[in-house]
């Protein structure tokens, strides 16, 4: 039985949806509310406004692709569904940033792992920087409206052998381990999550929150990148929009200009700073675009006897946070521990090497685990951070600061990754960087990390989680936004999403978002009064 296509049912039905690489004269629009992006802090803000009775349009710079059309091609996918066609960058090349950028944003393409925002970093936040109404006590209801909201449950079926190795090397060695809460409905377990889900199982905002926009009488504008927010005094007085090729590589010429009464900022840690500094909006600390955060990621391969397929199967389904909290939130630089799923271009990527080295590990690669360390920045002064600034075209680049203190934690979780790999029972384990070897045993392994050069470029690097850049907090000398997410200084101006995070949260943050976009949405809903 085919899966029915939300989106073309919709259209049948009647939904405003407006396609900006098909222009044919510049457009003007107008809503109560106006929304740029639509991953989770768009879609959910989008869902609250629209449902109070507010007229929403929702602007989104990447395409409009649906279940239809997820054929689990990675050439496919990777062009239209990410940023930059997944080449979004550091400023230097060393640190591949994997956003989505499609309607639905990065919540079309992440593996599902949906954590509530750790309680040491909400306390972090209101101890450190200003942050408030946002605790542990708090936050609690949010998360657990979002969670039923969207599915979020810890998964049923038992884990691939890949995320199996986590479980059997923690039990061996007697660390935390636990089942990873997954925002899916009727899930196939197919494991081509960060393709695009063809069945509908993954709750994403294409597929919940954006439709349930539209039946509201919303509207959506896609291929239309949020250029820059007309600014008169202390408010916003409208949006300008410039409409992008079917490609989204290119401007057409065309021009959309949107009038609200409230613009809201959603386009992330690297987009949203970028639009307030096209736009020149005040910013009279120098704060828009510092502090921003990637949970910086290494990784450690393993081959084992038994057939592994890391293809195949929930995608991530097991963490480790043994080495996460154990050094207070201040501490050595801390990481979480998960997999990533090996599809083939994204696992020859990540294996490294040429030609036939490289065709010789994809050989292997049905009996290939990795082991993937998420590094918990921003907590420590010493640590590494990020700063968004734009380059002579106005888009966003990534500066991000490598520090020794945080190279210490890299060291340190290749040391842990070959230690659960061994201990699951691995014939032999490679440290992914350039100058590392297979290792047939747990010394042979730690004296090769220990002897690595920890450096860009030699060191394999990734991150799909960026956050931070447009900081939240009561202070205005310190954040962009107050605790509710108002801009501290435009009267009309929200930010919803990861970008309001003061530091990294140490989990995988699309929960983090909707339950914190909730909270904020729903106050808004409050202060705009009846629609």
């Amino acid at each position: 039985m085919p899966v029915p296509d939300l989106f073309a049912e919709g259209l049948a039905r009647g939904w405003k949806v407006h396609d900006g690489s098909r222009l044919e004269q510049d457009l003007t629009l107008e809503a109560d509310v106006v929304i740029v992006g639509s991953g989770a802090g768009g879609g959910t803000t989008a869902e609250i406004l629209s449902a109070a009775g507010f007229k929403v349009l929702i602007v989104e710079e990447g395409p409009l692709k649906t279940s239809s059309d997820f054929k689990l091609m990675e050439p496919e996918a990777y062009s239209t569904l990410y940023q930059e066609g997944i080449g979004r960058m550091s400023k230097d090349g060393a640190i591949t940033i994997l956003q989505g950028r499609a309607v639905g944003g990065t919540t079309v393409v992440n593996w599902t792992s949906s954590f509530r925002t750790p309680d040491p970093t909400l306390e972090h936040w209101a101890k450190e920087h200003g942050v408030k109404g946002h605790s542990p006590a708090e936050m609690a209801p949010w998360f657990a409206k979002m969670e039923e909201r969207l599915g979020v449950a810890p998964w049923i079926m038992p884990p691939n052998f890949n995320n199996d190795v986590i479980r059997r090397g923690c039990e061996k060695l007697g660390y935390h381990w636990k089942v990873i809460p997954r925002n899916v409905r009727g899930c196939w377990n197919l494991g081509y999550c960060g393709l695009g889900c063809p069945t509908n199982a993954k709750q994403s905002m294409l597929v919940t929150t954006i439709p349930a926009t539209l039946d509201k009488g919303g509207e959506l504008l896609y291929l239309a990148r949020a250029n820059r927010l007309l600014i008169d005094g202390d408010k916003v007085s409208g949006l300008e929009c410039v409409a992008m090729d079917e490609r989204c590589v290119a401007p057409t010429g065309r021009k959309i200009t949107v009038k609200a009464r409230h613009y809201v900022l959603a386009g992330g840690g690297i987009n949203t700073p970028a639009i307030l500094m096209r736009s020149k909006a005040p910013d009279p600390n120098g704060r828009v675009g510092k502090r921003t955060f990637l949970h910086v990621v290494n990784f450690s391969a393993a081959l084992f006897d038994e057939v592994v397929n890391p293809f195949y199967g929930a995608p991530q389904s097991i963490y480790s946070d043994h080495f996460q909290w154990n050094d207070g939130t201040r501490g050595h630089m801390s990481y979480k521990l998960e997999v990533p799923p090996l599809q083939p271009a994204l696992a020859a990527t990540l294996l490294g090497r040429f030609g036939i080295d490289n065709a010789l590990r994809m050989e292997q690669l049905p009996h290939t685990n990795m082991i993937l360390a998420l590094m918990r920045d921003g907590f420590h002064p010493d640590s590494a951070e990020g700063t968004v600034s734009l380059r002579g075209d106005d888009t966003p680049v990534l500066d991000y600061r490598m520090t020794d203190y945080t190279w210490d934690g890299i060291r340190r979780a290749f040391h842990t990754m070959a230690e659960v790999q061994f201990a699951a029972g691995a014939r032999e384990v490679l440290p992914l960087h350039n100058d590392a070897g297979y290792a047939k045993t747990l010394a042979e392994a730690r004296t090769i990390i220990d002897g690595l050069s920890l450096e860009l470029y030699r060191t394999r690097l990734g991150s799909a989680h960026v956050m931070g850049g447009c900081a939240m907090g009561e202070d205005p000398k310190q954040a962009v936004c107050d605790s509710l997410g108002r801009h501290h200084q435009l009267q009309n101006l929200s930010i919803h999403d990861g970008s309001l995070f003061p530091t990294s949260i140490g989990a995988n943050p699309q929960l983090s978002v909707y339950g914190l976009t909730a909270q904020l949405a729903s106050g808004l809903v409050q202060r705009l009064g009846k629609a």
